[in-house]
Parts: structure tokens; C-alpha cells; sequence
């Protein structure tokens, strides 16, 4: 009988333990969560806020339009559709919960010849709209560091 109340005690036992477990994981997945970018963006309703007008400021750039390939995409990829691809991935980049299902960034931009002083405008461009939304100069600057990273898959070679 003792032996019994001594199985049903480990059982508790190690179902306690397993419990606290998830609950500490749970509680350092929560933590990690708020110590994303993502999170201290505010999640995914402030991320699509600023990719709207950044798109809406970078669709009608004298600048940008002034390359043949760029306004003949604009012509043809609708606005909401990069809106919906680049809210994702910016999303998924910040640690968020979004998966970006597009193509890469070379495939993406490889037929649109973007120049080193057109990149420098989109820069200028999202820093504006950055400032606008108010975002705060540590998290200013690792978006920066995520769009730099793709500048290699954009930016023709000289």
C-alpha cells in the first residue's frame, strides 16, 4: 500500500515539476517576446502603419520613378501587394509571429537596376516616415541594420 501512495507521490512529483518547467519556459518565451524588436515596435498594427506609408511615399518618388525598370513595376505590382509582402516580412525580420512568403530580395528587385543614390533616396525616405511614427532611435536603428542587410541583394553592383 505504502509503495502505492509512493508511486502516486513521485507521479505528483514529477507532473509539479514538468508544470514549473513549462511555466518557467513559458515565462522566458514571454520575456524573449517582449525584448523583440517586434514587440517594442508594438506588434504587427504599428508595423503595417509605418510599411503603408512608407509604400505610399516610395510609389510616387520623383527620384525613384525616374529609373524606367522601377516605374514599370509600379505599373504593374499593386501597392497593397507590397504592402501585404513587406508588412510580413518586416514582421517576421523584427522576431514577430508572420511568415514572409515572397521571393528573395535579389529575385525581387535584380530586373529593377536600383542604383546606389536610389537606395540612399529609399533610406532618406523611411527614415521620414520612421520619424514620423515617433520610433525611437534604438529601434531606428536595428530596422535600419535589418533593410542594410538587404542592400547587397538590391543595389546593382558599381
Amino acid at each position: 500500500m505504502w509503495s502505492l501512495q509512493l508511486k502516486s507521490f513521485l507521479y505528483a512529483m514529477l507532473a509539479a515539476i514538468w508544470l514549473v518547467g513549462l511555466n518557467n519556459a513559458s515565462a522566458q518565451e514571454k520575456a524573449d517576446d517582449a525584448n523583440s524588436l517586434y514587440s517594442r515596435l508594438g506588434g504587427l498594427a504599428p508595423i503595417s502603419m509605418v510599411v503603408n506609408d512608407f509604400i505610399d511615399v516610395i510609389v510616387v518618388d520623383e527620384l525613384l520613378n525616374a529609373n524606367p525598370a522601377i516605374d514599370a513595376a509600379r505599373k504593374v505590382v499593386p501597392a497593397p501587394y507590397l504592402k501585404y509582402h513587406v508588412t510580413a516580412m518586416v514582421c517576421q525580420a523584427t522576431g514577430g509571429p508572420c511568415q514572409y512568403h515572397g521571393r528573395t530580395m535579389k529575385a525581387a528587385h535584380a530586373h529593377l537596376n536600383i542604383t546606389q543614390k536610389e537606395w540612399e533616396q529609399m533610406v532618406v525616405l523611411l527614415k521620414g516616415v520612421f520619424d514620423k511614427y515617433e520610433i525611437p532611435g534604438k529601434e531606428q536603428q536595428e530596422l535600419m541594420d535589418i533593410v542594410d542587410s538587404t542592400q547587397a541583394d538590391i543595389v546593382i553592383s558599381k
